[in-house]
């Protein structure tokens, strides 16, 4: 594995700005993951884990000025939208330690002897231990939040496991910036900093998912190239959990009674959700059916204002900007496509939002519009005009797993008038998080927060925002009839660690 320069790039004009890296070879990559796994007994406090990631926070905040600038001169997200970023990425790190300092994550249960049973139970004592080192590949979008200090690393760092981060192409100042961060918070802690490792290059990125010491993955990508990792963990002699996040359409059904309610707040809405961030958002909605009619041609039009009147934007890379325009254009051609506000390059280094019209039924038959079913990065959106709900009920029976789907009803259908439940019915399947009422974009750091879906939406069933996102990186391991003396020390009787548990069948508080 030939080792090359790294540099940051302006998306803004396209030139290299700086050196930043050389991309790791084989070697290097080793060397991480050898000395995270090293390292990985250093996390088995809780109290030292949980002050590690509030310190991280601490010291991500501290660092802001110095990291938004570096992370907008790489990606033009701009200074408002990454300064909301990086809160919300010290917000999930705190939001970890204290699900640490709780300890519920551990899922302690106990269940003693008893002989009348049948079959008889033994003494069972049953808890999750950290699976290891965790690969962790970083986000083009989201140079924080879903990047080197973000939802994966913070949640792999919980649970305990060590990470080695593979930077994206597209921020690599950012990441090192940023893993300097997490290290040094690691430091002061007493930690070795190798519990936070990085490495550049595509290279390095097939090298770490094979590593025979890397335990578990997670990744934030595109279909294609989270797919080939998602296969090369498959195919090791020893596989491992890859928890991907590929690609998502996310439909949005607008009901007739609710586009003759509120087609102009509908539209207005549609079109900030489908612009922001010049729609390189992964929850974007990307499919919208609209009624056929004055109340759904009310709405497009609504739609139509809005998007003309929105600037064009820079996206995060080159790249990017020359798929979507291809993207956009080669959709534009297929038959029956209409574009009330064309989509596609702006100045040589943007591109135009806009939005295409197709009929329903097109999409319904297999195969000639199959394209307009599949994610355009970028500020588009296809609204499929539909005659009826059976039309709607075919074009979402052939759809891939999503993140998100959202459903706008009327205020009478909201009580539960209507087809709103059947539709409810037909949505769940396809996503992880369903709407009524709302847009997607915006995922909430909650407990109950589930940021997953469907393949290709992801490769697992579980999250990767939200606390439960600590479970991708632990497994369950049982101790049976075990002396107390030999027992780790959160399956002892006496507590010690004043864990929430169940024990023989019933919910015990902390002590």
């Amino acid at each position: 594995m030939a080792a090359a320069q790294v540099w940051s790039v302006d998306p803004r004009t396209g030139k290299q700005r700086e050196q930043v890296a050389v991309e790791a070879t084989a070697e290097e990559v080793d060397a991480a993951v050898r000395s995270a796994h090293a390292a990985r007994a250093a996390l088995a406090d809780r109290t030292l884990r949980s002050a590690f990631l509030r310190t991280a926070a601490a010291l991500l905040d501290g660092a802001r000025d110095q990291l938004i600038e570096a992370a907008d001169a790489e990606t033009a997200l701009g200074p408002v939208r990454l300064t909301g970023e990086l809160a919300r990425t010290c917000f999930q790190l705190r939001a970890f330690a204290d699900i640490v300092d709780e300890g519920a994550f551990l899922d302690v249960i106990i269940d003693h002897p008893d002989d009348s049973a049948t079959p008889p139970i033994p003494d069972l004592r049953r808890y999750k231990v950290p699976l290891g080192v965790v690969a962790v590949y970083s986000a083009s979008n989201f140079p924080f939040a879903f990047s080197v200090p973000g939802g994966d690393t913070a949640s792999a760092l919980a649970a305990g496991c060590p990470v080695v981060v593979k930077a994206h192409p597209d921020h690599p100042a950012t990441s090192e910036l940023a893993a300097a961060v997490l290290r040094r918070a690691a430091a002061e802690h007493g930690l070795p900093e190798a519990v936070v490792g990085l490495v550049h290059g595509f290279g390095a990125g097939v090298e770490l998912v094979k590593h025979p010491l890397v335990a578990a993955a997670g990744f934030t990508g595109s279909v294609r190239g989270g797919r080939a990792l998602f296969d090369a963990a498959a195919a090791r002699p020893v596989p491992i959990p890859f928890h991907g996040e590929l690609g998502s359409l996310n439909p949005v059904v607008i009901t007739e009674a609710a586009a003759a309610e509120r087609a102009e707040e509908i539209g207005t809405g549609l079109a900030g959700a489908m612009t922001l961030g010049v729609g390189q958002f992964c929850v974007k909605p990307g499919l919208v059916f609209a009624p056929v009619g004055p109340a759904g041609d009310q709405l497009v039009k609504t739609l139509t204002d809005a998007v003309s009147s929105a600037a064009a934007g820079v996206l995060l890379d080159h790249r990017i900007r020359d798929n979507f325009v291809a993207g956009v254009a080669e959709r534009a051609a297929l038959p029956d496509v209409d574009t009330p506000v064309t989509p596609g390059a702006g100045s040589a280094h943007t591109v135009s939002p806009g939005f295409l019209t197709v009929p329903a039924a097109r999409l319904a038959a297999d195969g000639d519009h199959d394209l307009l079913l599949e994610e355009c990065f970028g500020p588009v959106t296809v609204v499929a005009r539909y005659d009826s709900h059976d039309d709607v009920s075919t074009v979402l029976s052939r759809l891939p797993g999503n993140l998100t789907a959202t459903l706008h009803l009327s205020g009478d259908e909201a009580e539960g008038n209507g087809d709103g439940a059947t539709i409810l019915t037909e949505l769940t399947p396809l996503a992880g998080r369903v709407l009524v009422n709302g847009w997607p974009t915006g995922v909430a750091v909650t407990p109950a927060q589930h940021h997953g879906g469907p393949y290709p939406a992801t490769t697992s069933t579980s999250t990767s925002v939200g606390g439960t996102a600590i479970e991708r990186w632990m497994r369950p391991v049982t101790y049976q009839t075990t002396p107390e003396a030999l027992l780790p020390p959160e399956l002892r009787d006496d507590n010690p660690l004043g864990l929430p548990r169940r024990v023989d069948g019933r919910r015990e508080n902390c002590p």
